[in-house]
């Protein structure tokens, strides 16, 4: 096994609009130098990878992002794979998915998973910076921004995390995606890999870190329709 993963807040709190929290990049960065989350009032997605966090934007593009800025979800570790899984070549993302299910030992811990390669195509969304009152999540994701990119090397990260955990991260598979060159990226929809490596690591230790914000301590976290709720704001 390898170290902990570090968490800010849960997925129900941003799916109720708790969008603004009170951990730093900066602070972030201590926990771990991979992972992803998003930035105070949804401002697009967050990628951090080999110890750089980035600040993917809803046009499509990607930047580093400053220690100042602020989290209200994020999920980090410090990388450390574990295993590998084959890549059939032009796997998409059901078929890659599949061959990291059948590659796993237990469905109960949570994986930490980087894919490196070249893309022949990747569909990725970034979501708008939301102002106050906020929306709810499924319903701020409706103006997101889609982007299609064919041909581009880059890294898919992030984490298949267990059906347990529904109600405190996502669920299932969480990806990321960045090109090689840092100028581009966005929340992964599909895909399609021509060629790469994929690289695991296992973790069963979590460190959850509650905000104090009003927006956290006022929210419903146990709604009844919580898992459709997710599953519309994640893309299914």
């Amino acid at each position: 096994m390898t170290g902990e993963i570090f968490q800010t807040s849960t997925i129900g709190a941003m799916i109720q609009g708790a969008y603004d929290g009170d951990v730093t990049v900066g602070e972030l960065l201590e926990h771990g130098d991979f992972g992803l989350g998003t930035f105070n009032r949804l401002d697009g997605e967050m990628l951090v990878l080999d110890g750089v966090c980035h600040h993917l934007r809803a046009d499509g593009s990607a930047r580093p992002a400053a220690e100042q800025e602020r989290t209200p979800f994020a999920v980090v570790t410090q990388f450390a794979p574990g295993a590998s899984v084959p890549v059939a070549p032009g796997s998409d993302r059901d078929s890659l998915i599949a061959s990291i299910d059948d590659a796993v030992p237990s469905a109960n811990l949570v994986y930490a998973l980087k894919i490196t390669g070249t893309f022949g195509e990747i569909r990725t969304r970034t979501v708008r910076e939301q102002s106050t009152p906020y929306p709810p999540l499924a319903e701020a994701v409706r103006e997101q921004t889609e982007t299609v990119m064919h041909d581009v090397h880059g890294t898919l990260a992030g984490f298949r995390t267990p059906g347990f955990e529904r109600d405190i991260s996502v669920a299932g598979y969480h990806l990321h995606f960045l090109t090689d060159d840092g100028a581009h990226g966005g929340h992964a929809l599909g895909f399609r890999l021509d060629e790469g490596t994929v690289e695991v690591g296992a973790h069963s230790e979590l460190h959850l870190r509650l905000p104090r914000t009003k927006q956290f301590l006022d929210a419903n976290l146990t709604p009844a329709d919580m898992a459709a709720q997710i599953r519309q704001a994640e893309g299914g």
